[in-house]
């Protein structure tokens, strides 16, 4: 299973080890915590991260959306701003900046979990033109998934839930658990999640 790279850019220690220990928890590496703008761009040089979870007021100063236009123009890195501050002239201020998400602190972890998932997904989706195929997963597995479970693999990747996938193939929540079992078992993974990343190994 692959294992994404990400910088922490937080310049309160508490909030920024949480993050790291809620991200490890999650399989992802966590390259560096940089709490300035100088460890941010240190890192970003010799680490070369997967994504950035990006403070936009560092100490006094706006240094984020600085590291993000770096970002931008240096580093082609996908980024999303973890930030307390949502005012609608902040919002303005940082639109140019293009990130992949934008996360206001306090946050919970499936917010801060889905957000990071969708921020690498549309990132990649830009700068990728494979499709997930059928033939294409079963071309990374020793024991190929069928049809249906195919179906059910995609509503996986897209966010949908055991009841949604349920409703849209007219079959009982025991029967997609069914299936989502097989499906763990012939990927070798364990929970949806890992097999959201599992499908990203595969596309990207």
């Amino acid at each position: 299973m692959i294992s994404y790279k990400i910088l922490i850019v937080e310049d309160e220690p508490l909030i920024a080890e949480d993050v790291k220990d809620f991200l490890i928890s999650f399989n992802f590496e966590v390259t560096t915590i940089a709490y300035n703008k100088a460890q941010a761009l240190n890192s970003l040089r010799i680490n070369k991260p997967d994504l950035v979870l990006l403070d936009i007021n560092l100490g006094d100063n706006q240094d984020g959306i600085i590291i993000a236009e770096i970002i931008n123009k240096d580093f082609q890195t996908p980024f999303l701003f973890l930030t307390s501050y949502a005012s609608k002239t902040i919002i303005d201020q940082v639109k140019h900046t293009l990130p992949m998400g934008y996360v206001v602190k306090p946050f919970d972890k499936p917010t801060l979990f889905t957000a990071i998932e969708i921020a690498i997904s549309n990132y990649k989706k830009i700068h990728t033109k494979v499709e997930l195929t059928l033939n294409l997963v079963n071309s990374k597995i020793s024991n190929p998934i069928s049809e249906r479970e195919f179906t059910i693999l995609l509503a996986i990747y897209y966010g949908n839930t055991n009841k949604q996938i349920a409703e849209a193939n007219f079959v009982s929540i025991n029967t997609v658990k069914f299936h989502i079992k097989n499906i763990f078992e012939k990927l070798d993974t364990h929970s949806k999640p890992e097999t959201i990343l599992w499908i990203r190994s595969v596309l990207f």
